[in-house]
């Protein structure tokens, strides 16, 4: 399983970490995972936020570029969403993901999802 940690309130201009920690339920390797942060605000899609793979590589959604920090530690079975000037438009529940698929934009081909933690940021 994954879980998901870290949301909150916080006004626009500030910072948030998330947090993810991936259980060995989740099936497989850790490392071997792609995780990915998604994002759904209420009516909306979840959208992608950004990747990390083990090997480094990371990518991300435009609209976060430059704000949003994505990192893992394998050893420890985590990954983060260091999240920096937050906008009200960066409002919505986020979600961590696992998948092996090349597909990493699209949230369908991730194979397990967190529960959630949602970030509100006020105006």
């Amino acid at each position: 399983q994954l879980q998901a940690s870290g949301g909150g309130l916080v006004q626009s201009g500030g910072s948030l970490r998330l947090s993810c920690a991936a259980s060995a339920a989740s099936g497989g390797t850790f490392s071997s995972y792609t995780m990915g942060w998604f994002r759904q605000a209420p009516g909306k899609n979840r959208d992608f936020v950004a990747i990390r793979r083990s090997s480094g590589f990371t990518a991300y959604a435009d609209s976060v570029k430059g704000r949003f920090t994505i990192s893992r530690d394998n050893a420890k079975n985590m990954v983060y969403l260091q999240m920096n000037t937050l906008k009200p438009e960066d409002t919505a529940v986020y979600y961590c993901g696992v998948t092996r698929s090349i597909y990493y934009r699209d949230y369908q081909s991730y194979s397990y999802w967190g529960q959630g933690t949602l970030v509100t940021v006020s105006s």
